[in-house]
């Protein structure tokens, strides 16, 4: 905010005037909460060049403040640490800037534009707590580079083909019995999944069978009807078969209903959607142009690859000796594609970090190609999602389906409401939308409060406590906000923020300085990727709006100014909120 450029300024002011000599790069920090003031400035760095102990730089520094500032009220020096204390009229002022700004906490169109790519399921089954990890990142980071300038598409990869869908079409073909997602009562999703688990279960018993015969375990994966048979029904889908087409759609078909029914639930949309049935066999002709420049190398058995050892990766396979793609193709193929779509200036990949050395390899390829868009790439990869029973597995139906889970934690935010009391004058259709908003809001904030690289243990039950860094804390604490606005209103008090002789409170100063950093906190987010900045910032602007209304009184204050002054504040706290928690992808209340 305007405080610490001005702050900045004056201090490189002080620097020339009192010692003769430029400074470059001002920087400050956040004092230490020991010692009095808000901003400290380090001055050991200037002691080589002023031949000055740091100490005595700093009171230096600190007098010529102190008698020309615009902001500064005082200072104490530390070693080598000045501390900055403001002037209230500063802080009003910020405040004041602040209430009257409806974009606080945006940044105006860069002229840049970035992809996100996200979600990226496939069609064998539903979404589990992991792809929900995977589109709360992906959305928020949208969100997050939209508020930093940037115009964000969205775009969703699904892999919709191969062997894994192939096992759950012979399932159905073999045990379905013309079940429909109407007859059966499941999502379309749910009903595939089934099929995908019925599957391996009777693999895996043929496997047994096999085995007992003499064969060896590798012997009877590979030899097992039922893989033979998924491995047929792939051959006939790439061959066009009519038949075989025609369920693959039609379950696809079931299972794409399903997907949009829970990113409606989540709140997640996306601007283009690419079928890996589309982009498959894409790459190919890169492949080519690569051989004739150099970049790849053909080995005696018609397969192609490259050598990234000098890279520190080793060398890759790109295509097969008969010709067909390998991921990395498919890959290759895509990125173009999406280039000549919308010739973006970033692309991300929001995927598991499992695929950390595929992007790797997928990046330096796109390098030693010499693609325009090679250095704007980046893999947004994150930590997988661990419960506290474990790990999951999709294909022995042990993971968190997604819908449950949201339907879990909805029951969870009924009863933990109900328990609170705080909803007895709400009828049954407000009640159920905060029960919604509420468990939207504790899945989401429990997701992305943990920085995406690190892996992290999901607990339904203490995502949804009303005290903690949770949501609903943020969000008790945001509807809170908005009963002190509408008490204001009806009582007919203005939202003014003066400087007239008013004596900032340490509390009052505090919350107006932390409402300050937001737009660098969200700025940070932006630069490196991390929503996590953005719910531990509206966290702590939380916490600490609550401090200071749990010290001073609002409404029976016998100054006006006061008042005024106050409700302006929660006013501007109430906005930066339900900003911060938009960057989320969460919904906050009016009242609870």
């Amino acid at each position: 905010m305007i405080i610490e450029a001005t702050l900045k300024k004056e201090i490189s002011q002080a620097i020339r005037s009192t010692f003769q000599t430029g400074a470059e790069d001002i920087s400050l920090q956040p004092t230490k909460k020991e010692f009095e003031g808000t901003y400290t400035f380090v001055t050991f760095a200037l002691t080589k060049s002023l031949r000055r102990p740091p100490a005595q730089i700093g009171q230096v520094i600190g007098d010529f403040l102190v008698a020309n500032s615009s902001v500064v009220s005082g200072f104490n020096v530390v070693q080598g640490f000045l501390n900055l204390s403001i002037k209230a009229e500063a802080w009003l002022g910020v405040l004041a800037e602040i209430h009257q700004n409806e974009t606080f906490g945006d940044v105006p169109a860069n002229g840049r534009s970035v992809m996100v790519e996200f979600s990226s399921p496939n069609t064998n089954k539903p979404l589990h707590l992991g792809h929900l990890r995977n589109n709360c990142l992906g959305d928020s980071v949208s969100r997050i580079l939209t508020a930093n300038g940037y115009e964000v598409i969205k775009t969703c990869l699904v892999n919709d083909r191969g062997i894994h869908i192939c096992k759950s079409m012979l399932a159905y073909q073999k045990l379905g019995q013309g079940e429909t997602p109407e007859s059966s009562g499941l999502k379309g999703d749910h009903l595939a999944g089934k099929y995908y688990v019925l599957f391996d279960k009777e693999y895996k018993q043929q496997i047994k069978e096999l085995v007992a015969d003499g064969l060896s375990e590798e012997e009877a994966a590979k030899k097992a009807p039922w893989i033979r048979e998924a491995q047929e029904l792939l051959i006939k889908w790439e061959n066009g078969d009519a038949e075989t087409v025609a369920l693959w759609k039609k379950m696809n078909g079931w299972v794409y209903a399903g997907f949009q029914e829970t990113y409606d639930k989540m709140g997640v949309q996306f601007d283009k959607t690419y079928y890996e049935s589309d982009t498959y066999l894409l790459g190919k002709d890169i492949i080519e142009e690569g051989l004739a420049e150099g970049v790849f190398y053909k080995k005696e058995d018609g397969s192609v690859w490259i050598d990234l050892t000098e890279e520190g990766l080793d060398h890759k396979l790109v295509l097969r000796g008969n010709g067909t793609s390998v991921y990395i193709t498919q890959d290759l193929g895509t990125t173009e594609l999406k280039y000549q779509d919308f010739q973006n200036d970033r692309y991300l990949w929001v995927v598991g970090n499992e695929q950390d050395y595929h992007f790797n390899v997928l990046f330096a390829i796109l390098k030693r190609l010499g693609r325009p868009y090679a250095d704007g790439c980046f893999h947004l990869s994150y930590g997988m999602v661990d419960l506290p029973s474990g790990k999951m597995k999709s294909r022995e139906g042990t993971v968190v389906d997604a819908d449950d889970l949201l339907d879990e934690m909805v029951k969870t935010a009924e009863n933990r409401t109900r328990e609170l009391g705080k909803i007895e004058d709400f009828n049954s259709e407000e009640a159920k939308n905060l029960y919604d908003m509420l468990a939207l809001g504790a899945l989401k904030y429990y997701l992305l409060k943990v920085d995406p690289k690190k892996r992290m243990l999901f607990n339904p039950v203490e995502s949804i406590d009303f005290q903690g860094h949770t949501g609903p804390f943020v969000q008790y604490t945001y509807a809170r906000l908005r009963s002190i606005q509408r008490k204001s209103e009806e009582a007919g008090i203005k939202r003014v923020v003066s400087s007239e002789n008013y004596a900032l409170h340490p509390a009052e100063q505090e919350v107006i300085y932390h409402l300050s950093q937001y737009p660098e906190r969200v700025q940070a987010a932006g630069a490196e990727f991390s929503p996590a900045l953005i719910s531990l910032y509206a966290f702590e602007l939380a916490k600490i709006y609550n401090q200071f209304y749990a010290e001073l009184s609002i409404f029976s204050d016998s100054n006006p100014q006061a008042v005024q002054m106050r409700v302006a504040l929660s006013g501007a706290v109430a906005k930066t909120i339900r900003h911060a928690m938009g960057l989320l992808g969460i919904d906050v209340p009016e009242r609870m």
